[in-house]
């Protein structure tokens, strides 16, 4: 199995949320990076993606540089939350 080279995810979904997502593929031992994104920024939510290992945290409506910028940190490998 290839292993993705970046997830982007909305942290709203219907099933499961972007973070269990995050926490679920982390607990299967997936360390893709993973970018998530908001209609509804919050310092806590933000705080707990950083934690749990995203990338970036970015709120709607994106701004594209932002994406741009964390995509690229994603596929370089650098580490580092943005957003």
């Amino acid at each position: 199995m290839h292993e993705a080279s970046c997830v982007i995810s909305d942290i709203q979904m219907p099933a499961m949320s972007g973070l269990d997502l995050l926490r679920h593929m982390r607990d299967l031992g997936h360390h893709m990076p993973f970018i998530l994104i908001t209609a509804f920024p919050d310092d806590a939510v933000r705080a707990r993606a950083i934690n749990a290992g995203a990338i970036g945290f970015l709120a709607k409506p994106l701004v594209t540089q932002a994406l741009i910028k964390c995509v690229k940190i994603a596929l370089d490998g650098s580490d580092g939350p943005s957003g």
